[in-house]
This record gives structure tokens, C-alpha cells and sequence, in this order.
């Protein structure tokens, strides 16, 4: 039978739960058990499909196609494993099959409420997952904080199940300890205020995972043990540190794992981090620098540079240099800045501002995206490294704008465009794909992309194929528009090689250019199949490129 460990927050969000959630998978795993991982996000969307990256990060997109929040992405690199759309559940998912349900009188006439009938719902969602992986632990991490109104029907969910099976279910909090600069101390209240809001809810946590800029001490472990009823050696420490990959060999510092399986009843088991243990070191070690640029939208908040909305491309590019024992220093440039259409002084000035940043860099990354802002200045970026042989990656949006500088300034198609942002274009080397257009005109935006797994073939002779060492492979998707196969001919006799096709649509997946060190686009997101002990291969080969430059 699964054991099932839930994750809270206390205090404030972004304080690490889903990292905390992936580590103690991993330290579990690497004890002999089976793990999986939920992610709870308590809003009404039905998923993250239609969220403004800038304000919800990243949205990560499963093999069987859900969109989901970027925690499941940390999830399935730490565990090196593949989840699907049962891991991750929303307010909008239960509320919807709750609903469907009363409607097609599946309660037999019950009057349907919010207690017990949502938490019964949720409850029946995680069992589903223990029972379809097979696993021995079950890690349902809650998103947001405790406290928070959206959140008390999880918690509650949660209760029940404790309520109903109490030897198989365990509470963890995460909860941040402040310390004020003008104070100097660390201050444990906010943590006994989160601890109190869980009480209330019905839950008593069993451990307390105490993040904090700095290592908590014996004084604060003592006085969080006593005003929250519990054991100092139930307070774990997580500072601050310089890799998120570190933090299991840190909670194991502490004995977390071990201590987890006491509480449970069951034997403790030596861990075998050895391979992270020395990923770790390599991280903490490499000196020498390769400096990508990623020149992207979604990153700038106010007077803040929001990280999120790329996390798995940036995961990846850190994989890959790892790899090549090499440190990452990423570099932002924002599209918009070097748009010439909205610069008072035109293309003159963005093209100079540009160049000055990217010659300095070792390779050039476009990431994915949607609709026309920075669109010209993504393509001056596209310019700069085709001609000046800078190693370059465009990912899904990257490589349509790739196609679409290919073909204005090589094959002499000065109006090609997508219609994504000219919809009336004479030349749209890309365009929307034919089922989409009639899901768009009904106003079926939610869910309906190009989404998940797809098969790729790949073309003999080229970087693609030395890189994945073979002819095939499936990749992840998420859009709506597509290389307009009416312009391949007219693209592949100016040089550009359609290096990947999806055998069932004869749509193209990957494009490369002839006579450069490293040129690929590609329809797909690598970036959402790399872990930190096996880096995708064409993130791999990017980074091999850019070292040789």
C-alpha cells in the first residue's frame, strides 16, 4: 500500500516547495522505492495552458500533452521520470469533473456540496495515481501557502485521508524563516503563525523544512519545537544554496529520508547518491565559463528579471554544461529592446545595441513564445548569428523566426511572414495548422494546441542525427502554426536542410543551415526531456558548439 507524504508552504510562496518535493522523491528513490509526485495548484483554471508566463512562470507540457505548472517539469528532472496529466490537479479540474458528474446523476440524487463531495474527488485523484504507477510513495505538493482560502479544500482532503488511514499519510511545511536586516536575527514567529493556520485546518505538520537564507540553529530549532509541539530533530534546516541540485545531498545531511521512514514504520535504508553527490561537486567546481545569450519576452516584471517563464530551457543549458564540465552565465536580452520598428530611431541603433551584445556571447538561444512583440528584434538577433557563424538554437517560436529570416534574407522573400502576426501576409512560410483554424474561430484556445509527444524522423549526415546517434526520437510540442511546406523546396535550395519530418504529417520538426558550426531549429521543446545526469543531446551538441567558438 502507498504512503503518501503532503507538502504545504507556510509564510510566502516561492520559497521552494517544488524543489523540496523533488528532493525528497529523489532521496526516496535513491533508497530502492518507487516514487511519484502530485502537483496541486489551488486556481480555477482548468490547467496553466492560458497563463501569462510572466506572471505563472513556465508552462510545462507532459508526454500525453497536459499544460501544467512548471513543478512537475522539476519533478521529472530530479526523478528522471515521465509524468502524465493525472499528476497534476487544479480547483478548475475537480470543480468541472464534480459537476459532469452531478450532471449525469452519478450521486443518484445526493445534494451535492463542497464538503465532502471536492475533497472526495481529490482524495479519489491521488489514489488513482498510486494505484495506475504502482508506487510506494505518493508526494502531493500544495500550492501557495496555508492560510490561504483557495487552499482549504486540499487541506481538508488531506485530513480526511489522514483521518481514514493515519499510519500511511504525513505532513510537511515548508516555511520560510525571515531574517530583518535591521534586526540581524532569525525570527521564527511567521513559521508558528503557519504552523497555527495548519492546526486550524485539522493537520499538525510531522516535519517543519525551515528555509532560510542561512543554516538554522540550535536556539531557533529549540523554540520552533516548542511552540509548534514537536521534536527539534524534526526541524530540518534548508538554507540557501547555490544549486537546487544540492539540496537533497543537504537534507540527507540531516537524515531526512531516514527519518521519513521512521515516522512511517518502516526500516531505514542507506542512501546511494553517489552520481548526484558528484554532479554536485561538478556544479560547485567548474571555473571555466561558456556564456549564452537568450534573447527572449517573458522575463522582464517592473524593475525584476523574472527567470521562471524559462526555467526548463535555462535547466537544460545548465544540464549540457555540466556535462562539458563547464560553468553556464547566461546572459538576458530583451527582444523589444532591439526592435527597430519601435525605436524612435530605427533599425541603425537596434542593430548596433544588438550587435555589441551578441558578439561577446559564445551561442545564441530564441525560446518559445507567442504573438508579434520582439518579433524583429528576435529576427535581427537570427541575422547576426547566421552570418557571423554564432552557434544557434531556436526552440519552437526561435525556429519559425529562423525560417522566416532564411527566407527574406537568403531566398529573397523580403515579405515572408507567419500568420500568427500578419494574418494577411503574401508569403507565410509559416502558417497556422489547418485544424487550428476552425478551433480559433470557435474560441477554443484552452488545451487545444499541437500538444505532447510526437515521433520525429531524422535526416542521415546531419548534427541532429550525430546527436540523438540515430534516426528517430519524440519530442514534446506546444503551438499552433507550422513551417508552410509550399516553401520547403524554395528553403532547401538556398542551403536550409529540413532535418527532422514527423513521418504521420509530413510536418517539418527540425531545420538546420549547411556550412555552419551550429544552426538548428527546432518544432518541438528539447528542453523538457533533460535531466541533470543524462542532458538532451541537441542541447548537448549546442553547448559542445559554443565551446568551440
Amino acid at each position: 500500500m502507498a504512503k503518501y507524504i503532503f507538502i504545504s508552504g507556510g509564510v510566502m510562496s516561492g520559497i521552494g516547495k517544488g524543489i523540496t518535493t523533488s528532493s525528497i522523491g529523489k532521496i526516496l528513490q535513491n533508497k530502492g522505492f518507487e516514487i511519484t509526485a502530485v502537483k496541486i495548484d489551488p486556481y480555477v483554471n482548468v490547467d496553466a495552458g492560458t497563463m501569462n508566463p510572466i506572471e505563472h512562470g513556465e508552462i510545462f507540457v507532459t508526454v500525453d500533452g497536459t499544460e501544467c505548472d512548471q513543478d512537475i517539469g522539476n519533478y521529472e528532472r530530479f526523478l528522471n521520470v515521465n509524468l502524465t496529466t493525472a499528476n497534476y490537479i487544479t480547483t478548475g479540474r475537480v470543480y468541472q469533473a464534480v459537476i459532469k458528474r452531478e450532471r449525469n446523476l452519478e450521486y443518484r440524487g445526493k445534494c451535492v456540496e463542497v464538503v465532502p463531495h471536492i475533497p472526495e474527488e481529490i482524495i479519489s485523484r491521488i489514489n488513482k495515481v498510486a494505484k495506475k504507477t504502482k508506487a510506494d510513495f505518493v508526494l502531493i505538493e500544495i500550492g501557495g501557502t496555508v492560510g490561504e482560502y483557495q487552499n482549504l479544500l486540499f487541506l481538508e482532503a488531506a485530513r480526511m485521508m489522514k483521518l481514514s488511514s493515519p499510519k500511511d499519510v504525513l505532513f510537511i511545511l515548508v516555511s520560510y524563516l525571515p531574517v530583518p536586516k535591521m534586526i540581524g536575527e532569525m525570527k521564527t514567529k511567521p513559521t508558528q503563525h503557519a504552523v497555527r493556520s495548519l492546526n486550524m485546518a485539522g493537520i499538525q505538520p510531522d516535519i517543519i523544512l525551515a528555509r532560510s537564507q542561512n543554516p538554522v540553529d540550535k536556539p531557533r530549532k529549540r523554540k520552533i519545537s516548542i511552540f509548534c509541539n514537536m521534536a527539534k530533530d524534526d526541524v530540518i534546516s534548508a538554507p540557501d544554496v547555490e544549486s537546487i541540485y544540492e539540496v537533497p545531498v543537504n537534507f540527507e545531511k540531516e537524515n531526512l529520508g531516514n527519518r521519513i521512514l521512521k515516522k512511517f514504520g518502516l526500516n531505514q535504508r542507506n542512501n546511494k547518491l553517489k552520481d548526484w553527490e558528484n554532479l554536485v561537486k561538478t556544479i560547485k567546481t567548474v571555473k571555466k565559463k561558456v556564456r549564452i545569450g537568450i534573447v527572449g519576452k517573458y522575463f522582464e516584471t517592473g524593475k525584476f528579471t523574472l527567470m521562471d517563464s524559462y526555467i526548463s530551457v535555462i535547466e537544460a543549458v545548465k544540464h549540457a554544461c555540466w556535462f562539458h564540465k563547464r560553468k553556464p552565465e547566461i546572459v538576458w536580452l530583451s527582444a523589444g529592446k532591439y526592435d527597430p520598428t519601435k525605436l524612435p530611431d530605427g533599425n541603425r541603433k537596434a542593430k548596433k545595441n544588438l550587435e555589441e551584445k551578441l558578439k561577446n556571447l559564445d551561442g545564441i538561444i530564441i525560446p518559445g513564445g507567442f504573438g508579434s512583440r520582439g518579433v524583429e528584434g528576435k529576427i535581427k538577433a537570427i541575422e547576426f548569428c547566421r552570418k557571423n557563424k554564432i552557434p544557434f538554437f531556436g526552440l519552437c517560436f526561435g525556429m519559425q523566426l529562423a525560417v522566416i529570416e532564411f527566407a527574406r534574407n537568403v531566398c529573397g522573400l523580403k515579405k515572408a511572414n507567419s500568420t500568427e502576426f500578419s494574418k494577411n501576409c503574401e508569403v507565410p512560410v509559416i502558417d497556422i495548422i489547418p485544424e487550428q483554424k476552425a478551433l480559433l474561430k470557435e474560441k477554443k484556445y484552452g488545451g487545444t494546441m499541437r500538444l505532447g509527444a510526437y515521433k520525429c524522423k531524422i535526416k542521415p549526415k546531419t548534427i541532429s542525427f550525430r546527436a540523438y546517434k540515430g534516426s528517430e526520437t519524440s519530442e514534446r510540442h506546444r503551438h499552433r502554426y507550422e513551417l508552410n511546406n509550399s516553401f520547403r523546396e524554395a528553403l532547401e535550395a538556398k542551403g536550409m536542410v529540413m532535418a527532422g519530418i514527423n513521418p504521420e504529417r509530413d510536418l517539418v520538426e527540425i531545420i538546420e543551415l549547411k556550412n555552419h558550426p551550429f544552426f538548428i531549429g527546432t518544432q518541438f521543446h528539447p528542453e523538457f526531456q533533460s535531466r541533470p545526469l543524462n542532458p538532451h543531446p541537441l542541447y548537448r551538441e549546442f553547448i559542445k558548439a559554443c565551446l568551440k567558438k
